[in-house]
């Protein structure tokens, strides 16, 4: 249950940071890159379990 609840904060978290992030950055490339990073820590939450 714990798992759970922080996949979902995490989740959470990464989606927030990737709205703030395409705020921010000034090209389509950077866009990628911040939409990429996303993805690994996303990828790095749910291996860890």
């Amino acid at each position: 249950m714990i798992a759970i609840n922080f996949r979902k904060t995490a989740l959470a978290t990464a989606l927030a940071a990737l709205t703030l992030s395409s705020a921010a950055c000034n090209t389509v490339q950077g866009l990628g890159e911040d939409i990429e990073s996303v993805g690994r820590t996303g990828e790095e939450v749910i291996d860890s379990e």
